[in-house]
């Protein structure tokens, strides 16, 4: 069951990378919802939230600059969800796919029912297995990789759930265009 929940997970990372895939530098930070949602944020997150629930939770040791990430998420609100102008793209990803191989060896390391901390939860929840931090990270993963599919088709149109798998439609622009007309269509009606 492990290697099976391990590899959901990893499924997730390579999904929410693939949205970066071929953009430029300004493209994979812009902000594009309300609240700043942008794909390198996403990755940003995802990394240090990887170091907390495979790292800290366990008590393993990590490098210092993810000490100070954490840091200054808490002390600016939000900073762990955009990536500053001196961190690239390249830097963001470099530290996902760091902070993954530190999560790996955790997973390897322990079985299923190995128990650990996670301080930032209440006091009544804070005791987790492995099991359950896999679980929550697969859902944390697959939830902000929804959030990136959404970013990267306001971005450039690009759609699909995975390299290989799109899994969309056939239709070309103008059935696209069609349908989505369809739709607005029936949410008026509805209304």
């Amino acid at each position: 069951m492990k290697d099976e929940l391990h590899q959901y997970l990893r499924i997730a990372r390579e999904n929410m990378l693939w949205k970066l895939d071929g953009l430029p530098e300004y493209e994979t930070r812009r902000p594009m919802t309300p609240t700043g949602t942008n794909l390198l944020g996403l990755v940003k997150h995802l990394a240090i939230v990887e170091y907390g629930y495979f790292g800290l939770t366990f008590g393993r040791e990590f490098p210092a600059r993810f000490t100070e990430l954490e840091k200054s998420a808490v002390a600016q609100l939000n900073s762990d969800m955009w990536a500053a102008a001196d961190e690239s793209s390249q830097f963001i990803v470099d530290l996902y796919h760091e902070a993954c191989l530190h999560a790996d060896e955790t997973i390897a390391a322990n079985d299923l029912d190995t128990v650990g901390r996670v301080l930032h939860w209440p006091v009544e929840k804070q005791e987790v297995t492995l099991h359950r931090v896999l679980v929550q990270m697969i859902a944390e993963t697959n939830r902000h990789a929804g959030h990136a599919d959404i970013v990267r088709e306001l971005i450039d149109q690009s759609v699909g759930m995975r390299l290989g798998n799109e899994n969309m439609a056939d239709g070309d622009a103008a059935w696209w265009a069609a349908y989505r007309a369809e739709l607005e269509t029936v949410a008026r009606e509805a209304d």
